[in-house]
């Protein structure tokens, strides 16, 4: 799993190897993980900084009522939103963690008014720009 999570291109024959199975059975043992669910998919991790998304910003939002209507609608309007790419629905003093990219500070001013300063909601916005990450593990 570790070698797959690392480098989910990783060919049959080298998985094998690394794990210490003969190809056959290592290629119907990540068919089965796939089938099973246990591996979600694969995907391409983009350089943002080059496509335009250069800030990275994790905004912690608090709802008015803690009703599913509410979490339900926040949720699905957070979905509609190009610029976050991750919602996550957390304890503490606050509902919802987001991480949002965005090109630069002007873009998520515009976020933070007509996306999320419109949604009715929304009780508290709170935003940390990140200044980089020594460590991101995200495929």
């Amino acid at each position: 799993m570790q070698e797959l999570e690392r480098d989910g291109r990783i060919s049959n024959a080298a998985l094998a190897s690394a794990v210490g199975l003969s190809p056959s059975a290592c290629l119907r043992r990540v068919q089965e993980l796939e089938r099973s669910g246990l591996i979600k998919g694969y995907r391409a991790v983009l350089d943002r900084s080059r496509l335009g998304g250069a800030i990275t910003i994790f905004v912690m939002v608090g709802l008015n009522a803690h009703l599913s209507k509410d979490a339900r609608s926040f949720e699905a309007a957070m979905a509609q939103a190009d610029e976050v790419r991750e919602c996550h629905n957390i304890t503490g003093s606050v509902e919802y963690l987001l991480r949002v990219e965005v090109a630069d500070l002007e873009a998520y001013k515009t976020f933070h008014a007509d996306t999320l300063g419109v949604l009715p909601q929304v009780a508290s916005i709170t935003s940390h720009i990140s200044l980089g990450s020594s460590k991101d593990l995200r495929g």
